[in-house]
């Protein structure tokens, strides 16, 4: 299996994502003829730049003789012209985009252009009119479906932020062409790439704050952290927004997992640049392509889930079949308890509990008040998953789901749904077993179809 991994050491934006790319040897005239195919008057410029001691390649987006700029030179332009704040279309975009349904809230290292505001009519844009542009490009349906993703995924970050619809919601910023273009190279990029799985490292925020159209706000902004939520992400000090609204989203729709740099043998690596320099911080991101070491996984899926664990050695054994049922509701993936001896020689139990990151400290608060255990160990793992899938199976006495794992589009396990035949065995009187031995040989009566 072909995989990229991103490094984020210096954070993402649409910008450092676009020069990785062609870094990494996506050729640059696959995202010129994209921003072609979308008909709005921009062009890429596309150059070498060194950033603290590495070259990397740096792409801008030009609309009408103008180049995005860094925030802070953008609001320094609009302080000199006197410009009234309140008629900023994208005071923050970060040469990536941060969608809004107000003016003002992110950007970084490329902040858009400050263009003349004749057109700031023109760049303000709802979802429904950008996913018209996207739809009418002659790009592939799988990039056309990415794009859009990403702009959705900014759409209800801002939606959420502002108590708002994201239909209702209108791109100041994020709607601009420079960031349609960067969105949607990005998508169109990252397909060209060939690869089956993106992979990512922890996520570098910068720190500090920002000053947008209604304030200055603390890094990261609102909707970047509404984006990164379940994203591993820190700060090593940098007083500057490193993660952009734009970069969180294209990292959201983009990326199947975090973790630390795979198993892979390396075929090539590339930098994409951010505007500015930071001292002793490379402004920029990386990509490495290569094929996964691992056999297994090629051929299976990979999720982190959290572990919970928590040694009990005084819970009456009711509470914990009681505890184990309330896990399960709440939405723990499994629950199980082993048998261990305890310091003192007392015989305990081990109960271990495999969730979702996301519902990891809502499981441990139940644990705490359901039993007498004093602590809960937390650790993140990585799971190797076969793909499954659901069919439905009729015997005699009604229907029966079966579940169904398959490698490599070949099945390998299959097993009726214990519940579904419990309830049959217990409503017709049916000796479990052979309920189950029925819709497993209904099913394999059916083994052309698999």
């Amino acid at each position: 299996m072909r995989i990229a991994y991103l490094e984020c050491f210096s954070g993402i934006s649409g910008d450092m994502f676009l020069g990785a790319l062609v870094d990494a040897g996506v050729p640059a005239r696959v995202l010129e003829e994209t921003v072609t195919a979308l008909g709005v008057g921009a062009r890429l410029e596309i150059s070498r730049v060194v950033r603290s001691g590495i070259s990397a390649t740096k792409v801008d987006v030009w609309i009408d003789g103008e180049k995005d700029m860094p925030r802070e030179e953008y609001w320094a332009h609009q302080e000199e012209h006197e410009h009234p704040r309140g008629h900023s279309h994208h005071d923050q975009h970060e040469h990536d985009g941060h969608s809004h349904s107000h003016p003002g809230e992110s950007s970084r290292a490329g902040v858009p252009a400050p263009h003349e505001h004749s057109h700031s009519h023109d760049h303000r844009r709802g979802l429904a009119e950008i996913r018209g542009i996207i739809g009418k490009a002659k790009i592939s349906e799988i990039a056309k479906k990415t794009a859009i993703a990403i702009f959705e995924a900014l759409g209800a970050a801002e939606a959420k932020i502002h108590a708002t619809s994201v239909e209702k919601v209108h791109f100041h910023e994020v709607g601009a062409v420079d960031a349609m273009v960067d969105i949607v190279c990005a998508a169109v990029g990252a397909e060209a790439l060939g690869v089956d799985e993106i992979v990512c490292s922890p996520l570098n925020v910068g720190g500090g704050m920002v000053q947008c159209a209604h304030g200055t706000f603390p890094v990261p902004a609102p909707a970047t952290v509404e984006l990164l939520k379940d994203a591993p992400v820190y700060s090593s000090g940098v007083q500057a927004e490193l993660v952009t609204p734009t970069g969180a989203a294209i990292v959201k729709t983009l990326v199947r997992r975090f973790a630390g740099f795979p198993e892979m043998k390396i075929e090539k690596s590339g930098y994409g640049a951010g505007s500015r320099e930071f001292p002793g911080l490379p402004n920029v991101v990386r990509l490495t392509i290569g094929e996964a070491a691992s056999t297994l996984a090629a051929k299976t899926a990979s999720e982190t889930l959290t572990v919970l664990e928590a040694n009990l050695d005084d819970l009456n054994p009711q509470v914990f079949g009681y505890v184990m049922d309330r896990l399960l509701e709440e939405g723990a993936l499994d629950v199980f308890g082993m048998p261990v001896q305890m310091k003192k020689n007392r015989p305990g139990t081990l109960l271990t509990v495999l969730c979702k990151p996301e519902d990891a400290s809502k499981l441990t608060q139940l644990i705490f008040a359901e039993t007498t255990t004093l602590g809960v160990r937390r650790r993140e793992e990585v799971r190797q998953t076969l793909a499954r899938r659901w069919e439905n199976v009729r015997t005699q006495w009604g229907e029966v789901r079966i579940k169904i794992a398959s490698m490599n589009g070949t099945v390998t396990n299959y097993a009726p749904e214990y519940e579904d035949c419990r309830r049959i065995a217990a409503e017709h009187h049916v000796p479990l077993k052979t309920v189950m031995q029925e819709a497993s040989r209904q099913y394999l009566g059916q083994g052309e179809k698999h």
